[in-house]
This record gives structure tokens, C-alpha cells and sequence, in this order.
């Protein structure tokens, strides 16, 4: 027996109108409408806005900033390079940084052309007063070796002792105003480097002449100083905080110029080196003149490799506490610190039986070098390290523009 066949509803027929009463619509779409991927597609392109979820993920940094450098130095620091702003549809992090200043909600700000943001210490004013408090140490450790020169033979021991330590507390509150302001002051958290600071100098001074006791069977315990590397890099001050400052305004207009991250990069990179060069021969010059007054064997002045690499050291350190990285800045003079300091006890465990191979090394130096290759190859390394560093991170837009 068959099937009953099933009737058709009324007003189903291909003739009957859509909407008339007493018909069934169909649950099924028009073939062209369920199964046009295109539409789909365009549908999800319509609705996805990658740049408003990139605000959202970085709406702190887009509510603080005051201009689109600081957005796009917020989102270098977050890893977002050119190439990965491709995927926000944008040809680098400058332009996209610029859609996000705009689009920061309830601003009602307008993204205008990118310019140098001017700084505290970029004022006529303000310069004079950093480069006054940048020439004190060097005027009170030239005040004091000229004392204690005039009175050499007119006072006694303790005498001399006191004057020496009363310069020193002036070069100290010196060095402490002239790095609380300007060009080489650096955020808070920096106060570790000053123990590091205070060995390397101390060994400037007084480094060499006690390697050589010890090498020759001492310490004897009457060391002589060397005042004339001090003074050298206390005048040397100066230029370092114009170096700084140089280097900073050229960074800032070539970040306010730039279209793409690696262009900056490109740009400043030389400019780095070429402030070092300009310090260092500053200080080459500056190490001349203080050997005037305390000159070698010969008469003549001396400028060993040592006060050099130790003065590209501490530029290249404060340099980087500067902009924002205190850490390495430490570590590389900590490890300057750590081979001076090891290399004299070195030589005593030499003496100790059985341990002669450990004081070969230091001792190899000394008979090449003489005793300040060992503070030249410490604070060369170092410094060589740091210059590295400072290549990568000083290149970067997020080292000269807050966050």
C-alpha cells in the first residue's frame, strides 16, 4: 500500500506573492545569499577595527601622552616595530601612533605635525646655570692642587691631609650639584653607581703606585697619589654635560623628523659616536693640561691610556642612566670595579703555594703594559661593552621620548 502523499499548503506555489496571508514562508535562504563567501568576508573586514583593540591594550599610554612621539616611543618600548605595524594597516609605528593620538576618546585633540617637545635645560638661561654648576668640581679640585702646591714645604702632614680632605668635600658637593640638574641628571633609583664611581676614581689615584708595591714584594703602606687624572676628569665635566646635551637635541629633532623607526635608528647611531669622539678628545686635552702641573720622568706631560678609558667609561654610564638605563650602566662599572680591585689580591695569592698561575695574568700586564694596563683594560672593556649597549638602546625612540 502506498504512501499517502503529503498536500501542499495553500498559497505555496511558485505563483503565490511572499507576505500574503495564509502563506508559509520558507526557512530556507536563496542559495546566492546562504553561500556567498565574499559577503561574509567583507562583512567580517567591515566590522574588525585592529588599530581601536590596539587602543584599548595601550589606553594608558594613549590617555598620558602628550603627543604622538610619546605613543610611538610606548609602543617601541612594548616590542611593536615598523613591520609589525603593518598589520595595524599602517606604513610604519610613527603613523600609526599618530592615528592613536587622534582617536584617544574625549580628548578632542587634533594630531598636528610632530616638533621637538622643548626641554628644561635647552633655555639660554638654563644652560648657562648647568654649565656653571658642570665647572665646579674642576674649580675645586683646581683650587686644591694649587693650595697644596703652594704649600709644599710650608705645611706640615696633618696640614696638608686637611686641605686635601676639605678640597675633596668640595669637589663632592660639586659633582653632586652638577648631577642633580642639566644634561647629566638621571631619574631616581641611580644612587647604586656612586660606590662604583667612588673605587674607580679612588684607584685612578691612588691604583697604580700600590699595584707596583705589591708586585714588588709590598705593600709598604705609603702610596703615591696621582692628582693629575682627577683633575683631569673633574675638569672634563663640562664637556661631558655638553656632550650629553648636544647629543639629546640632535636625538629629539632626528626622532621628530623620522618616518620609521630604523631611519631614527640609522641617524643617531652616528651621532653617538661622534659625541664620544668629541668627548674623548675633550678630555685627551683636559688630561694634557692637568699633567702640566705633575709631569713624568721626563718633564714632560703624560696621558696614559688608563684616565681615557676610564673617562669614556663614566660618560658612557651616565649617558645611559640618563635615558632611562641605570642597569647597565651599573653592571659595566661594577665589572671595572671588580677587576681592579682583584687584580692586586690576585698577586698576594700568588705568593701562596701552589697558586704562582694566578698572578700570571696580572703580572703579564703590568711587564708589558705597566701598571696602568691594568685599570686601561678593565675600564676599556667595560666601556666597549657599554658603547655596544648604548648602540642598541640610545637608538631607540622609547631612550629620548617619556612613555
Amino acid at each position: 500500500m502506498g504512501r499517502p502523499t503529503e498536500a501542499p499548503s495553500p498559497g505555496a506555489g511558485p505563483g503565490a506573492p511572499e507576505g500574503e496571508p495564509g502563506t508559509v514562508r520558507s526557512a530556507v535562504r536563496a542559495p546566492e545569499i546562504a553561500h556567498h563567501p565574499a559577503r561574509r568576508s567583507a562583512a567580517r573586514r567591515g566590522t574588525a577595527d585592529p588599530v581601536k583593540v590596539l587602543m584599548h591594550r595601550h589606553r594608558d599610554l594613549c590617555e598620558r601622552a602628550v603627543d604622538p612621539l610619546e605613543i610611538a616611543a610606548g609602543l617601541e618600548a612594548h616590542g611593536l616595530t615598523d613591520r609589525a605595524a603593518a598589520r595595524y594597516r599602517h606604513r610604519d609605528v610613527f603613523s600609526l601612533a599618530e592615528e592613536l593620538y587622534a582617536r584617544i576618546p574625549g580628548s578632542g585633540r587634533v594630531p598636528g605635525p610632530r616638533g621637538p617637545e622643548p626641554r628644561p635645560e635647552s633655555g639660554t638661561e638654563a644652560r648657562a646655570a648647568w654649565t656653571l654648576t658642570a665647572l665646579l668640581p674642576g674649580a675645586a679640585c683646581l683650587a686644591t692642587a694649587g693650595a697644596l702646591r703652594a704649600t709644599e714645604g710650608l705645611l706640615g702632614g696633618e696640614a696638608r691631609s686637611a686641605v686635601t680632605a676639605l678640597g675633596a668635600l668640595l669637589v663632592v658637593l660639586g659633582l653632586r650639584l652638577c648631577l642633580r640638574g642639566g644634561p647629566l641628571r638621571a631619574p631616581e633609583g641611580t644612587g647604586g653607581i656612586t660606590l662604583y664611581v667612588c673605587c674607580l676614581l679612588g684607584y685612578v689615584v691612588y691604583g697604580d703606585d700600590l699595584l707596583t708595591q705589591v708586585i714588588s714584594g709590598g705593600p709598604d703602606g705609603n702610596w703615591t697619589a696621582a692628582p693629575a687624572p682627577l683633575l683631569g676628569l673633574a675638569l672634563a665635566l663640562a664637556p661631558a654635560a655638553w656632550c650629553a646635551h648636544l647629543f639629546a637635541v640632535h636625538a629629539r629633532s632626528r626622532l621628530a623628523g623620522s618616518h620609521a623607526l630604523s631611519e631614527f635608528g640609522a641617524g643617531v647611531r652616528p651621532l653617538l659616536f661622534g659625541v664620544l669622539a668629541l668627548f674623548l678628545c675633550a678630555l685627551t686635552a683636559l688630561l694634557l693640561l692637568a699633567g702640566l702641573g705633575h709631569p713624568g720622568e721626563e718633564g714632560a706631560p703624560m696621558v696614559t691610556a688608563a684616565p681615557v678609558a676610564l673617562g669614556a667609561l663614566l660618560f658612557l654610564a651616565r649617558l645611559l642612566a640618563v635615558h632611562g638605563f641605570p642597569e647597565p650602566a651599573a653592571t659595566g662599572l661594577a665589572a671595572a670595579c671588580a677587576v681592579e680591585v682583584a687584580a692586586p689580591f690576585l698577586v698576594l695569592a700568588g705568593r701562596l703555594p701552589g697558586l704562582d698561575p694566578v698572578a700570571r695574568p696580572v703580572e703579564a700586564v703590568v711587564a708589558s703594559a705597566g701598571p696602568g694596563g691594568v685599570p686601561a683594560l678593565a675600564c676599556g672593556a667595560a666601556a666597549l661593552g657599554l658603547l655596544i649597549h648604548a648602540s642598541v638602546t640610545l637608538t631607540r625612540a622609547s631612550a629620548h621620548a617619556s612613555a
